[in-house]
């Protein structure tokens, strides 16, 4: 079948009439398909990333059916601040076909999505959306959810990924990136920090979004302010601080993930009081004091996860990232290292911000 009769297996209100590629996603493959009136998002899900297609399927459905109560109930607009998906025609929540599984979700028009910082005032909105986000889903069981990706963001997990990479030394790359092996050794500590809270309850179990770039927020393409948070594929029982954290290590570094002059690379304060002071305002008192506490050392745990990842990858011979040159995610690696130094560097600086929106 074509994409667009793909598109009429599903529940939709205008015959659809044609189909094009859509975004810059690298995971599933988008299209947006048009009717006569209407638009709406038909994606083919990438099941070798995300092999249970039905637990996935199953999250975003739950998750997407509370959102929409949640802003029904503030008397906000459901069809425009949280996703909507399109049954299939015999009631389900996706289509398998040929061995390929495809979802749809209504367009939401009259929005917008940015690769990057262009504006800090965009950085803030962002941390509006995904702060309303987790305060919505704050009630919402977390732990009845599926784990699609198993530890994605365990880190305790990934040093000991890490070092099992190291003693593989597959690509012989080991003996070259000692002083790298060292700065992630030197702070294993670190990385059992997160989950050994979670797993004694002085961190609670939340709903995580675990994506949270810039790019996965929907603005008003006229008043540039929040509307919807997309991408749910990897929605997860997790730690808020996993979101927090993730959008700190994308959004304050002013530089590009594999930039070579490491003197560029910083956590710009200023991103991270824009940020904070969003996030704050739309979920602060959904958090409990030990999470805020722990809301700018997420940045430097999220960080210091991604660069161990990358120095993994590169150890096993770049077999997760791509790459487009040889070096590219010892590069990468190094950046974040650097970031995540910085941000330990400046960690009182950030706490005192946190307590500075902490109302």
């Amino acid at each position: 079948m074509t994409i667009v009769e793909i598109a009429k297996q599903f529940q939709v209100d205008r015959e659809p009439l044609a189909a094009e590629p859509y975004g810059c996603g690298h995971i599933n493959d988008t299209y947006c398909v048009t009717a006569k009136d209407k638009r709406y998002i038909l994606q083919r899900i990438n099941n070798r990333v995300f092999p249970n297609v039905a637990g996935l399927m199953d999250n975003i459905q739950r998750v997407t059916d509370m959102l929409r109560e949640q802003v029904v109930a503030a008397g906000g607009d459901p069809d425009r601040e949280c996703l909507q998906i399109i049954p299939t025609k015999d009631g389900k929540s996706y289509l398998e076909h040929e061995g390929s599984y495809y979802r749809m979700y209504v367009f939401v028009e009259r929005t917008l999505s940015l690769q990057t910082v262009e504006d800090p005032v965009h950085f803030y909105y962002s941390a509006v959306a995904f702060g309303r986000f987790q305060k919505q889903l704050a009630q919402f069981p977390a732990d009845t959810l599926c784990e699609v990706i198993p530890n994605f963001h365990n880190t305790a997990s990934r040093y000991e990924a890490f070092e099992a990479a190291v003693a593989r030394d597959a690509m012989g790359r080991a003996a070259e990136v000692q002083k790298e092996i060292e700065f992630v050794r030197a702070r294993k500590a670190d990385t059992t920090k997160i989950v050994d809270l979670l797993a004694s309850g002085e961190l609670p179990l939340r709903v995580t979004h675990n994506d949270t770039k810039l790019n996965n927020v929907l603005l008003d393409d006229v008043t540039g302010k929040p509307m919807a948070v997309i991408d749910l594929d990897t929605v997860m029982p997790g730690s808020s601080l996993y979101d927090f954290g993730d959008s700190i290590r994308f959004g304050t570094n002013p530089c590009a993930e594999d930039e070579k002059d490491l003197s560029k690379v910083f956590c710009q304060v200023n991103l991270f009081e824009e940020f904070t002071k969003g996030y704050l305002e739309a979920c602060g008192d959904s958090l409990t004091a030990k999470e805020k506490e722990l809301l700018p050392f997420g940045g430097y745990l999220m960080t210091l996860e991604c660069g161990i990842r990358f120095l993994a990858d590169y150890l096993d011979g770049d077999t997760y990232f791509k790459i487009h040159y040889p070096e590219q995610n010892l590069d990468r690696c190094h950046t974040q290292f650097k970031l995540a130094a910085d941000i330990m560097d400046k960690m009182d600086e950030l706490c005192a911000i946190v307590k500075k929106y902490d109302k």
